[in-house]
């Protein structure tokens, strides 16, 4: 069973839900037998979706490109962040290859790019390349104009109201 040709799809705005929507679709994929590769860009916390996809190996697998601590990129950034970007790049863009993978999720690519780690060139570069049957998600606020252009399925988080504002911290199981 395959997804047909596939699309690209880009889950950005100032808003919870983006990873987790691309999570949500992983694991509806899972439940008919695909596998999805999610490449996680300026993530190296542990999250408890790690967890989650160690439980359902080899349907899910996630790899981070980032430093273990909260997303705090320079401008211009760090030769580290830089490195790591290009290294992550490089290996989503194997797995987009493989024929192993149904779906491929850029997790925080845009957000690489806005910080300037990936370049609007190399993200068409993916669109444009992406094999047939295989479906790429790009994640992130600040999704570039030229990519919301070029994906075939765009949705904006839009925040109306955000428990941080009442102080709420960040809970495990919930955000993290």
């Amino acid at each position: 069973m395959g997804i047909g040709k596939g699309c690209v799809q880009v889950y950005t705005g100032n808003c919870k839900g983006k990873t987790t929507a691309a999570l949500g679709l992983a694991f509806r994929a899972m439940g008919r037998g695909l596998k999805t590769y999610i490449g996680q860009f300026m993530k190296g916390q542990y999250y408890g979706e790690l967890k989650s996809a160690e439980m359902v190996s080899p349907f899910i697998t996630i790899e981070q490109y980032g430093k273990d601590t909260f997303i705090h990129v320079k401008n211009p950034p760090l030769e580290e962040d830089v490195r790591m970007a290009r290294s992550g790049l490089e290996k989503a863009k194997q797995a987009m290859f493989s024929g192993e993978y149904s779906i491929v999720v850029f997790d925080e690519i845009n957000t690489a790019h806005y910080f300037h780690l990936i370049s609007t060139e190399e993200m068409l570069e993916i669109m444009k390349s992406k094999p047939d049957g295989v479906e790429v998600i790009f994640t992130g606020r600040y999704a570039p104009p030229e990519v919301i252009e070029a994906a075939d399925l765009v949705t904006e988080m839009v925040e109306v109201k955000h428990y941080y504002e009442q102080g709420v911290p960040a809970r495990e199981g919930i955000e993290r």
